[in-house]
């Protein structure tokens, strides 16, 4: 069964990226009881960082002292990023490569469809993505025991963490359909990891300047902000929208070319 067969050839990153997250955010949890003991040195600290940088990355709405305001700072960064650096590697060379290591014509022999292709291998990117972020929220609900004061509202984190599952699966989809467009496998990662950095500029950019706001709507970056959905409690619906289109319209519009598509090796 070919979804079995890239759960299997995908298992060794999805691994080695899951140990390394898990890593990264028990590693933080971990020294955030010390910082709790200097909330007064924390504040001082804060009060000295420029506004631009305090509003791009959310310090001006989430406090350091508290154990979701600390992640959202602090951790919530690495599982966006990095997260969503690892669901655009997991998508990006998932159906190229057949043409890259000269399998497809030994693939399309078999009694399977294209369709049937499209959908095994994107079920095997939205498991490894799915088992992914199931890491992400263990690591980060065993490392809040490491606070004697764990004040985490749960409704808000798993909110917050939803967001970061949509904004991995809407990477995951642009760099799906890139993969199934380009016949290049440097081609399809490097634009892929491009989507994902140019993004997350337009984020940070939308949230120094004011002349630049509108960056927002371009960017899965701010759809799941933590500072926003921690302190209103709220997952705005129209960012919900938006990152769902752009999942289906991908999912779609692979389906549609990869049928039509003129492979050769």
């Amino acid at each position: 069964m070919l979804l079995g067969r890239e759960f299997k050839r995908n298992l060794r990153g999805l691994i080695i990226w899951s140990i390394i997250m898990a890593g990264i955010i028990l590693l933080y949890l971990s020294i955030y009881p010390e910082f709790a003991k200097q909330q007064e040195g924390l504040d001082d600290m804060m009060s000295t960082l420029p506004d631009a940088m305090k509003k791009a990355f959310g310090m001006d709405r989430l406090n350091l002292s508290s154990l979701l305001g600390f992640y959202g700072i602090e951790i919530h960064l690495m599982t966006t990023l990095l997260g969503s650096i690892f669901a655009s590697l997991s998508a990006s060379n998932i159906v190229v490569k057949e043409q890259h290591e000269k399998t497809i014509e030994f693939l399309l022999s078999r009694p399977i469809t294209r369709s049937q292709i499209i959908t095994q291998k994107l079920g095997a990117v939205v498991i490894n993505i799915l088992l992914f972020n199931v890491v992400i929220v263990a690591a980060s609900l065993l490392g809040f025991q490491f606070s004697k004061d764990n004040d985490v509202e749960l409704s808000t984190f798993f909110l917050l963490e939803s967001a970061v599952l949509l904004m991995h699966l809407t990477f995951a989809s642009v760099s799906f359909l890139f993969s199934t467009i380009l016949r290049r496998n440097r081609s399809v990662v490097s634009l892929s990891l491009g989507l994902v950095f140019i993004t997350y500029f337009f984020s940070i950019i939308s949230g120094v300047s004011d002349h630049f706001t509108w960056f927002k709507y371009m960017s899965p970056f701010k759809y799941a902000e933590a500072a926003a959905i921690i302190t209103d409690r709220y997952f705005d619906p129209l960012y919900i929208a938006i990152m769902a289109v752009v999942i289906v319209c991908c999912a779609l519009s692979a389906y549609w070319y990869y049928s039509r598509k003129d492979i050769t090796v």
